[in-house]
């Protein structure tokens, strides 16, 4: 799906490799026929761009009503389809040779707002609580896994799950690859027990020590996790946290992943 000035319309290569992952509707289900399947996703992805509430969803656009809607995405959560289709999209960019695992980036920027469950005190205002996203990435900027926690939460403590969070990536011969050969982080990340545990999965870690000079160049090849962040984040909806249940802002935080892998796949073959 190419950045258009309607991004929310779901094209028909999209539509081919999301469809089949959707569970089956029940062909006697009680009350009206149910809106289409594509429709609500449409309606879920003008949702997730335009940061609107789900009763303020445009019925003349036809996807339904936002309660129709938010009820699908919860159908669809339920049975991880989002979670499904980034790792399908992972192993096509793997198999064009468009992942670069010789390296992955993490990080974690400032908290998010609002939010129910997984929120805690800001650290950038303690009055209020909120959430914060954690990321890795390959080293072309590639998302391979989103964590969602606390504001609170320090970011070492989310090293090894994002880590062990990657999903096998299939694509290429032998086994799928779940491992980078090195993990790329700033001080924040600083950690003689997170080294080791590194090291025992043959990660390479190249993290700048605290009160030690930078490593040379770590800034420059890092900038691609900052990059990554800002496109998650021109999804409007993940800009603030609004579901309060984190479920359904994971899903949010999956499909964007795979619209991101998605661009880069279509660009790629362009």
């Amino acid at each position: 799906m190419g950045v258009t000035t309607r991004p929310w319309i779901v094209d028909d290569d999209l539509w081919a490799l999301i469809d089949p992952l959707l569970p089956p509707w029940p062909e006697r289900s009680p009350g009206p026929r149910p809106v289409p399947d594509r429709l609500c996703l449409q309606g879920i992805l003008y949702v997730l761009h335009q940061d609107i509430a789900w009763q303020l969803l445009p019925p003349e656009l036809g996807f339904g009503s936002g309660q129709t809607c938010w009820r699908r995405l919860d159908r669809w959560q339920q049975t991880g389809v989002f979670h499904q289709l980034h790792r399908i999209l992972l192993a096509k960019l793997n198999s064009a040779g468009e992942l670069d695992w010789s390296r992955a980036c993490l990080d974690g920027p400032r908290p998010r707002e609002k939010g129910g469950a997984a929120t805690g005190p800001s650290s950038v205002d303690r009055r209020k609580t909120g959430s914060k996203h954690h990321l890795i990435c390959d080293g072309k900027g590639t998302p391979l896994k989103v964590l969602t926690t606390a504001a609170n939460v320090n970011d070492i403590t989310q090293t090894l799950a994002l880590v062990d969070g990657i999903p096998p990536v299939a694509g290429r011969p032998g086994h799928p690859r779940r491992r980078p050969g090195a993990l790329l982080g700033d001080e924040g990340y600083d950690s003689r027990a997170v080294r080791c545990e590194l090291r025992k999965r043959r990660i390479v870690p190249v993290i700048s020590r605290k009160g030690a000079p930078n490593i040379q160049g770590l800034g420059k090849l890092r900038y691609v996790v900052e990059q990554t962040f800002a496109l998650l984040h021109q999804f409007k909806r993940l800009a603030v946290r609004w579901e309060r249940r984190p479920e359904l802002h994971d899903t949010f935080l999956s499909l964007a992943c795979s619209l991101i892998c998605w661009r880069r796949l279509k660009r790629n073959h362009s």
